[in-house]
């Protein structure tokens, strides 16, 4: 079978067979249950600075992972290797580590009556036959637009095409056995303006399953020109307590935040500053918050999780309530609890939002900071104590006035959360959640 074959979907069936093999040698080997997940991936990443071509790369990796259970006993252990003498070492390092492992009583497998059964196909497999120098060619034409946009582009800091494929199955003990093939297609420019004395540097960039559906190459390149030129004079505004609008490709992060809090491993650890809250109102009343895991062709799409469990579209906000934690099999019975169908994470979040755009949350807003860059963590997750390094716009009078740099912006999220006022309809569509620009109420702003 062909490199090309083995991480599309022809290699699935492979895969699978592989998975089975694993299996029968960890019984074989003494293990009680055990769970196996095969991944073959390939791609190329090309990058172009200044004109010139900086790196070509193709990358391909195979590998498995097994976690075997003795009784009440995890090991786990990986490889790249895929021969039957790694497979053999590898079950076997495992099964030495689960013997030596304490005894927990909500190890295990989910309960096989729980393993997805009817799988519907996502969609999410499609290469993009694309040579080295077809990727090179793209990659220079949209940093060439970038410059050509303004003058005051003095350098690039690099312009990336990366191509993906993979292939990855999943099965345990219990007979269940399935995989799938995606891609992940994307190109990046960053660019550097300067003018008075000056360097500001920023970027713009798109993902698709599809590589022919990314936007006009030329079109990433003027985006990222505009972006960096829009902060030259980019300046610290005295300390205030204003409004602050989100943009939306940063806004995701804070319903990611969201997530974590609510996500089962930080709730039984007690180090979630939400734990507790289920059945509590944490939003405005209008907001929602729902996974939709079988949409086909989204970036986070997937039709079973990390424990073979069928993933279901739910709510976990509705009027503004928390309806549901995020739960895999493990965490779900540290808390005496249901598996969400969450193992590995939450597939397409979507949060409601209004009909109004950026340029309107502006007007709303009136006076305060658009935020379109955050550095820095800056979040505790046991207190919710939210603080990080930000850039972006002064606002007076519903419209931009200035580029704004080395501020802070501080709060809590539980406050931010119940201060929403309103989400634009300007939806992030790169992302596994699709948000609009956020406005937050209130938020301290520290600057000069």
């Amino acid at each position: 079978m062909s490199a090309v074959d083995t991480v599309g979907p022809q290699g699935v069936p492979q895969l699978q067979a592989q998975v089975e093999q694993i299996i029968a040698e960890a019984r074989k080997q003494g293990a009680s249950a055990c769970e196996v997940a095969v991944s073959v991936e390939q791609g190329l990443s090309t990058t172009v600075r200044q004109g010139e071509v900086e790196t070509v790369e193709f990358n391909r990796d195979q590998g498995f992972g097994i976690t075997l259970y003795v009784g009440q006993r995890k090991g786990s252990a990986s490889t790249s290797a895929s021969g039957d003498a790694a497979i053999r070492e590898t079950v076997a390092a495992a099964l030495a580590i689960a013997k030596h492992a304490s005894e927990d009583e909500c190890a295990g497998l989910a309960d096989a009556g729980l393993m997805a059964r009817e799988l519907p196909s996502l969609d999410l497999y499609h290469a993009w036959s694309i040579t080295p120098e077809q990727a090179i060619e793209q990659a220079l034409s949209c940093e060439a637009a970038a410059f050509a946009a303004d003058s005051r582009i003095k350098n690039a800091d690099g312009t990336t095409l990366n191509t993906h494929q993979g292939c990855r199955v999943y099965g345990n003990s219990h007979g269940f056995v399935s995989g799938y093939a995606s891609t992940r297609h994307s190109l990046s420019c960053v660019m550097i303006a300067e003018a008075d004395g000056q360097m500001q540097r920023d970027y713009w960039y798109d993902v698709n399953r599809q590589g022919e559906l990314l936007a006009d190459a030329a079109s990433i390149g003027r985006r990222a020109t505009e972006r960096a030129v829009s902060r030259l004079g980019a300046r610290p505004v005295p300390t205030c307590e204003v409004p602050v609008l989100f943009a939306a490709e940063l806004a995701g992060g804070l319903f990611g935040s969201f997530l974590a809090a609510i996500s089962g491993g930080n709730l039984y650890r007690k180090s979630s500053f939400l734990e507790g809250t289920l059945g509590q109102q944490l939003f405005p009343e209008w907001l929602k918050l729902d996974e939709r895991p079988h949409i086909p062709r989204a970036l986070g799409s997937a039709a079973f999780d990390g424990d073979g469990l069928a993933t279901y579209a739910k709510s976990f906000v509705e009027r503004g309530e928390l309806l549901s934690y995020v739960l895999g099999t493990y965490s779900g019975r540290k808390l005496g609890m249901p598996s969400t169908a969450n193992s590995g994470g939450v597939h397409n979040l979507f949060v409601s939002h209004g009909d109004e755009d950026q340029k309107a949350l502006l007007k709303r807003m009136g006076r305060g900071l658009l935020v379109t860059e955050l550095m820095g963590q800056g979040l505790n997750m046991v207190t919710g104590d939210y603080s990080r390094g930000a850039g972006g716009y002064w606002v007076e009078n519903g419209e931009i006035q200035f580029p704004v740099q080395e501020v802070t912006i501080a709060g809590n999220l539980r406050d931010m959360f119940k201060q929403i006022v309103a989400v634009g309809n300007d939806l992030e569509l790169r992302s596994n959640i699709r948000t609009g620009s956020v406005l937050i109420e209130r938020m301290t702003v520290a600057g000069s």
